[in-house]
């Protein structure tokens, strides 16, 4: 692992997903770049124990996923979500959790994370999540999401305008069925539900599914589960 790295642009060949641990365990961080740097599409570019360290090596490195853990010697990391997005709002964010409350985890997604990445998960589980991340997939359990989602705080704000297909897209979205489920249900391709599901997140701004729901729900554009 190499915090300067620098990823080759040979043509015709993809790049290695660019991954940023922020975690003040040293051995729990190591852990983690290893087993990301085993594997021959993603490359850890940075590692940080604080949340200073954390904006540097945002700027610095240019990560397109950051696993993050709660809490950091200089603040809680899920306060600092908005603000490491605002620095590079095409990056995703992994939420270390542990025995996180919902409230916590409410808060993250309304800050926009990704999904997230509990402490007690094999090791060999990180670099799945890390890509479905990188992709932008909801690394949520559908149990995690059904429960979380209903706790989202309304905006005033307006949303904008989605098409009836978008907005039964993002229903879907929201009771945990993946792109080839709802293809399933909608009868139409996976390509066709990969475009509702680019459409509708760049019409909210979101780089995730998650974030997609979470500002979908907060500006009232969809009811949350149950």
């Amino acid at each position: 692992m190499s915090e300067g790295a620098e990823v080759t642009q040979d043509a015709g060949v993809a790049q290695p997903i660019r991954v940023v641990i922020v975690d003040d365990h040293e051995v729990v961080a190591a852990s983690l770049a290893r087993v990301l740097d085993d594997e021959p599409d993603v490359m850890t570019v940075g590692l940080a124990s604080s949340i200073a360290q954390a904006r540097a090596r945002v700027q610095s490195a240019a990560p397109d996923v950051l696993i993050l853990d709660r809490r950091l010697p200089d603040g809680d990391g899920v306060e600092a979500i908005a603000g490491l997005k605002a620095l590079r709002p095409s990056m995703n964010v992994l939420v270390l959790t542990g025995s996180s409350s919902d409230d916590v985890l409410v808060r993250a997604l309304e800050a926009g994370a990704a999904g997230f990445l509990s402490k007690t998960r094999s090791l060999g589980e990180v670099t799945s999540a890390v890509r479905a991340a990188a992709q932008g997939e909801a690394t949520i359990s559908p149990e995690m999401l059904a429960r979380l989602l209903p706790k989202l705080t309304r905006s005033p704000a307006p949303g904008p305008t989605l098409t009836r297909r978008e907005e039964e897209v993002l229903a879907m979205l929201a009771r945990g069925l993946s792109n080839a489920a709802i293809a399933a249900e909608l009868v139409v391709s996976v390509n066709t539900v990969r475009n509702h599901v680019s459409n509708l997140s760049a019409k909210l701004g979101a780089h995730s599914k998650l974030e997609a729901m979470s500002i979908a729900i907060q500006r009232g554009l969809l009811s949350p589960p149950g």
